[in-house]
């Protein structure tokens, strides 16, 4: 028998489509790369990308989220140290093109590591006023693009 998966809670569906950004972002680096765009110009991009949204989203989702599982659950480790290892990685500027290379593969296996098996772990564990604490503090964000150089077009 095969089981279905688990429709997101509500509350969490914001961090999901903020998830989605960041699967654009590794795409947009994929494009880049293809179209032998300079390291410097998608490194700007980056930058800003992590500065705008990469860094509230580790923020809530350390402070808020992973709470709801023990700080020493494997999962929520595994969580912790990829957070760590992008954050390096965005801040690495000796070596840009193998750093943008690392970005574009670890951000894209993270995001779906959290939306295809720490999420779920995270929703069934969660009681209802912890969801609807999260859906308190994190409301949907309207994107916003920097779209001042398009590289990745």
């Amino acid at each position: 028998m095969e089981s279905k998966p688990l429709k997101r809670h509500k509350a969490l569906q914001p961090l999901s489509r903020e998830h989605h950004h960041g699967l654009l972002l590794s795409w947009k680096i994929r494009a880049g790369f293809s179209k032998e765009v300079s390291a410097e110009r998608m490194k700007t991009y980056a930058d800003w990308f992590f500065e705008h949204h990469l860094i509230p989203h580790f923020e809530l989702e350390e402070n808020e989220i992973f709470s709801i599982l023990d700080s020493e659950h494997e999962l929520v480790k595994k969580a912790m140290a990829d957070h760590r290892r992008l954050k390096r990685l965005f801040s690495d500027d000796t070596e840009v093109e193998k750093s943008l290379s690392k970005i574009e593969e670890e951000l894209e296996q993270h995001i779906r590591f959290e939306e295809r098996i720490l999420f779920p772990e995270i929703q069934k564990a969660a009681t209802e006023e912890q969801l609807q604490h999260i859906a308190k503090i994190h409301q949907p964000e309207s994107f916003e693009d920097n779209l001042a150089d398009e590289f990745w077009k």
